[in-house]
């Protein structure tokens, strides 16, 4: 288990765990990072932000909201 946030471009990952406070998680989960969903890594240019394709949508996070998410390959 990894942090999404340093997931390469291409990957497919699963959402295996939502950490941060309840705010975020709820945040993320209203985007779609919910346990057990596929996403892939569309760009992830290190420090920036990361573009991932959740189900039909193509959605950019920080960095920082993507090291909350934990993901399994």
């Amino acid at each position: 288990m990894f942090p999404l946030s340093i997931a390469k471009a291409g990957d497919r990952v699963m959402v295996a765990r939502i950490g941060g406070n309840p705010d975020a998680k709820k945040h993320l989960e209203d985007l779609g990072f919910v346990v057990g969903s596929e996403i892939k890594i569309v760009s992830a240019p290190g420090d920036g932000n990361i573009i991932a394709m959740v189900k039909d949508a193509r959605l950019a996070i920080t960095s920082e909201m993507a090291g909350k998410v934990m993901v399994t390959m």
